[in-house]
């Protein structure tokens, strides 16, 4: 076993949200692409969608959907695709779309709602016979205090969500890019610390109940100059401009850190960059199960 990462390289520009599933014994990638703006710069906009890649070779084998969404993560039970979505960046709607060919979704549904929140990111995880989801809140301050602070919620049947009362994660602290697994007994919570100035870097913290957590004992992950290498099997995509945004870019930050095991290794994505809209997204990998992976900030 050996749980330190290995960086892989670049292989998508100008993509933050992304994290990969197996589906029906293949390894593919969740994108949410952002729409565009005409100085080139992206936003929160209609024009959005989700796509899947084969992450063999990185090329889109999905037609776009989730049209008008935002920031979504995809979960696999039984070869059935969930994704969990946001209606718009500080928006107070939650959806769930689903699918068992990545062909056909259903339509957008809204799992929870509240028009006093200010919504961003979910990550889902199974635990012990029942489904947890984190999502993200900016906003409203008597219940998020430091922007942003972690909520939970719980389904039993993957469909129906619940709140659960008391559960949070950051209020205060800053917090952002949520990911949540569970291991024998404990949530395991990914997310992102720093700021503009010191630079932002991922760690984890872990809980058994939600309510009371311990911190890991070192980063998760921080920049490196490794980022900027380019992922061998997707270099024929980037044109020479691009390659030169990839050199020459300010990176500040590791963030949004997802990952799943595959074939004996943990298969991980990643975004780095400035953290104000130029960024890029890079794999990585590790020789560990994603069980030996989380608790080895513990021990």
């Amino acid at each position: 076993m050996d749980t330190r990462i290995r960086r892989l390289g670049t292989f998508d520009l100008d993509i933050v949200e992304a994290n990969p599933i197996v589906f029906k014994g293949k390894l593919y990638l969740m994108e949410y692409v952002r729409n565009r703006n005409d100085d080139d710069t992206w936003e929160c906009g209609d024009q959005s969608y989700f796509q899947f890649l084969d992450m063999s070779d990185m090329k889109t084998v999905s037609a776009p959907f989730g049209h008008g969404l935002h920031m979504g993560c995809a979960f696999v039970k039984d070869d059935h695709i969930v994704v969990t979505c946001v209606e718009g960046w500080g928006k107070g709607r939650f959806y769930q779309l689903e699918s068992d060919d990545m062909v056909t979704w259903t339509e957008p549904r809204v799992i929870l709602e509240n028009p006093a929140w200010e919504g961003y990111n979910t990550s889902v995880c199974e635990a012990d016979g029942r489904y947890v989801m984190v999502f993200e809140l900016g906003a409203p301050l008597d219940i998020v205090k430091e922007p942003f602070t972690m909520f939970f919620a719980e389904s039993k049947d993957l469909k129906n969500w619940k709140l659960i009362e008391g559960a949070l994660f950051g209020q205060d602290i800053y917090t952002g890019a949520p990911m949540l697994r569970y291991h024998n007994g404990f949530f395991y919570f990914f997310h992102l610390e720093g700021s503009y100035e010191e630079g932002f870097v991922t760690i984890v913290a872990r809980s058994k109940g939600l309510r009371n957590w311990e911190w890991g004992k070192r980063p998760v992950m921080e920049r490196s100059r490794d980022d900027r290498e380019i992922l061998p099997r997707a270099a024929q995509k980037f044109n020479q401009e691009q390659l030169m945004k990839i050199a020459s870019a300010v990176n500040i930050n590791v963030s949004d850190l997802d990952m799943i095991d595959f074939n004996g290794k943990l298969r991980m994505c990643y975004s780095w960059g400035n953290q104000r809209g130029v960024e890029f997204l890079s794999l990585a990998e590790a020789d560990c199960t994603e069980e030996q992976f989380c608790e080895s900030f513990f021990n």
